[in-house]
């Protein structure tokens, strides 16, 4: 991939395209409405059927493909340097209860493969987090001894199959990577053949938590639950204010074919360099494997994104001599600013309604998890990680307050910075390339002038909470640095929490 170079699908999404569900066309009434179809979605709406409850799932586009469709596919309880922190800030009970829970999420995705007989390209690997830096050691060994003090088969390293030297790895057994299509899209099958309901392209604009709750969708057909799982990664609803603790972060990926025995024989993850991560996956040509290498991580619509994947490219070729980069995409996660994830009731007078979001890069592992808590919650079994999880938790909001802060003042100064920076005339815009504009009667629009030069212009305004969007130009998308919420070129919703699109303009 060049510098110039658009970005490709997702070879997930290449390789396992998957039959389409319908849309939502009348009025339903079942158990439990799930909205959104990704891992945590899926897992939640799967395990919910399987303890007998009727269960509809709505999603905005199709399943699978939004952000679990662009993830790296690793599963693992080991979460880069999660569990010294958590020790010091949840208590080596707390620690121990996230290893506890995300294990057990693992284990249940193994065992569903080989009950249903999935075809997931599934290969049991070890989990890495590495430095180069000999500076970094003591930190590591820090996690090292955490993650073992928390239960997991942890020890610190220097040797890898990585083909340069480290200063030393905190290893982690017990993990596997997949193709996350082919699981997910069995794990539909056999959901709709438990009586389960799947609805694409259903956008879900309303929710009344009454009894029983109701669901309203742009099809104009309501959906009546007793239960309702808010699964779109980021809330589309947040009655419980959840967006001051959540920060998006956009993240790159490039893939290629190496050689076998190039094969880095395990899952690796560093904090330096902006991030750095890379496993290999099976590819059907002989002597051959798919190298996935992420990194690059930033807020949406800031910077040239161009030039990170050009960065992230420069380094598989530095390191992997040899490999063709096939394809290049993106992934967006979101980043709780106490590091757990939050799942459980969606605001503290719920009763009925309940969240799933902020897997923190995490979403895999964290969306079964989910699955598992959430199905706990709402049958009424007991669930031993579920006060962990809580999203009404409150003592430890007051520890991460200075990052709570910090968060919120990134917000600010996007919110009221972004309207102070000079804008361009609309002509300044080439073609390809997208800008927040002025015209010339002094209004800010947000112009993309396609190949042709046709210009298209929408509001600037997000939809959501009305911050200023910005033109990702490798991706041809406006995003909102606020809350990450995505539109194309014509203002239509790429990705939420915005359900609605950018208002068109006419220059």
């Amino acid at each position: 991939m060049t510098e110039n170079a658009q970005v490709s699908d997702s070879y997930w999404l290449e390789t396992a395209p998957g039959d389409p569900y319908p849309a939502l066309a009348g009025d339903l009434t079942v158990d439990v409405a799930v909205i959104g179809g990704g891992v945590a979605g899926l897992s939640t709406a799967y395990e919910l059927a399987r303890a007998g409850r009727s269960v509809a799932v709505l999603e905005a586009g199709r399943i699978a493909a939004s952000v679990t469709g662009r993830t790296t596919a690793k599963l693992t309880a080991q979460h880069t340097l999660v569990y010294d922190r958590l020790r010091r800030t949840r208590g080596p009970e707390g620690a121990r209860l996230y290893a506890r829970s995300q294990t057990e999420a693992i284990a249940r995705a193994a065992a569903l493969v080989d009950e249903l007989g999935i075809d997931c390209d599934w290969e049991s690997r070890s989990a890495y987090t590495y430095v180069r830096d000999a500076g970094r050691v003591t930190e590591l060994r820090a996690e090292a001894a955490a993650a073992k003090e928390a239960g997991l088969p942890a020890e610190f390293v220097t040797e890898t199959g990585l083909p340069f030297p480290v200063a030393g790895a905190v290893r982690v057994s017990g993990g596997a990577q997949f193709h996350p299509r082919k699981y997910l899209l069995a794990l539909a099958a056999d959901l709709v053949a438990r009586g389960g309901r799947i609805f694409e392209h259903t956008v879900v604009h309303g929710l009344d938590e009454g009894a029983p709750c109701r669901v309203s969708t742009d099809t104009g057909a309501t959906v009546r639950a007793r239960d309702v799982v808010v699964a779109t990664h980021y809330p589309v609803f947040d009655r419980a204010l959840l967006f001051a603790r959540l920060a998006p972060r956009r993240e790159l990926v490039v893939a290629g074919p190496v050689d076998a025995g190039q094969d880095v024989d395990g899952m690796y993850i560093t904090p330096d360099d902006g991030t750095r991560s890379v496993r290999t996956a099976p590819l059907a040509e002989p002597g051959k494997r798919l190298l996935i290498a992420t990194g690059e991580h930033f807020t949406p619509g800031t910077g040239d994104t161009r030039e990170r994947f050009g960065r992230l490219s420069g380094w598989a070729r530095d390191h992997f001599p040899g490999v063709e980069l096939t394809h290049s995409w993106a992934t967006q996660d979101i980043d709780p600013t106490d590091t757990v994830p939050m799942v459980g009731p969606l605001h503290p007078g719920a009763h009925h309604t309940y969240v799933a979001t902020g897997f923190g890069g995490w979403g895999l592992s964290g969306g079964m998890m989910a699955g598992l808590l959430l199905t706990a919650r709402i049958t009424g079994a007991r669930c031993a990680w579920s006060e962990l999880y809580d999203p009404r938790r409150l003592r430890t909001q007051v520890r991460e307050a200075p990052r709570l802060l910090k968060t919120q003042a990134e917000v600010a100064k996007h919110f009221v910075g972004d309207r102070l920076k000079p804008a361009p005339p609309v002509d300044t815009v080439p073609p390809g390339e997208g800008a927040v504009v002025r015209t010339a009667d002094g209004d800010r629009v947000a112009v993309y002038r396609d190949e042709a030069g046709v210009p298209h212009a929408v509001s600037p305004r997000c939809t959501h909470l009305g911050c200023l969007v910005g033109f990702n130009a490798a991706e041809r998308a406006w995003e909102c640095p606020c809350h990450g919420s995505r539109f194309d070129t014509d203002g239509k919703v790429v990705e939420g929490p915005a359900t609605k699109p950018l208002e068109r303009r006419e220059i």
